[in-house]
């Protein structure tokens, strides 16, 4: 068994939300995959079947990352575990909307959301530290369970940014200062010791 821990992490597919870039977040509609989303999610599996290796396959809750986890288990011949807490954040009151629509009704929360991670999103939603606090729980608890294995984790925006940005021991801002695609898949390694490595990010050249 090797001494490394990989998580290749993939944002799910497409939703009719996402062309229009608007939040879609853990308390809003819970939207399905749209006709492109299916399409990406195929390539994907096709892509990581090609790329073997994958030993294990965790997904959020949420109906877009079930759908893409189960479209790449079912190509890779493995099934899937859900975790509630690879779920996207709570974005009360912004759910479905844009964020120039956030920012014309809610400036001030937004200018705070953005300034501090302990700053919540209107309507109670919930803090990008508490995103931060279960989503760490969660890599902790892959690290144990799969030493030394190639695990899938399929989830959003939010949390799979949050990894990564753990990974370098980049600040919080960092969170907005890089690019998750729809489909896309971003690789870190765990030594042993748990040192992290950015082996990928956002790689989207199984989708064309």
């Amino acid at each position: 068994m090797s001494d490394v821990t990989t998580l290749v992490l993939l944002r799910h597919g497409e939703t009719p939300l996402t062309p229009g870039r608007r939040i879609s977040g853990s308390s809003g509609s819970d939207p399905a995959l749209s006709p492109d989303g299916r399409r990406q999610a195929r390539a994907t599996a096709d892509a990581l079947a090609h790329r073997g290796g994958i030993e294990a396959v965790v997904t959020s809750p949420m109906r877009r990352c079930r759908e893409t986890a189960e479209s790449v288990a079912t190509r890779l011949g493995l099934t899937v575990r859900v975790d509630r807490d690879l779920r996207e954040a709570d974005f009360g009151a912004w759910e479905g909307m844009t964020f120039a629509e956030v920012r014309e009704r809610y400036p001030d929360d937004l200018s705070a959301w953005l300034a501090s991670p302990e700053a919540p999103p209107s309507g109670a939603g919930e803090t990008m530290h508490e995103v931060t606090l279960r989503t760490a729980a969660v890599r902790d608890a892959l690290l144990a369970r799969y030493a030394g294995a190639t695990v899938l984790v399929v989830s959003h925006v939010g949390p799979l940014r949050t990894l990564i940005r753990l990974a370098l021991q980049a600040p919080p801002p960092t969170l907005f200062r890089m690019e998750v695609a729809a489909a896309s898949l971003s690789t870190v390694s765990y030594d042993e010791d748990g040192t992290a490595t950015v082996q990928s990010l956002n790689d989207t050249h199984h989708l064309t």
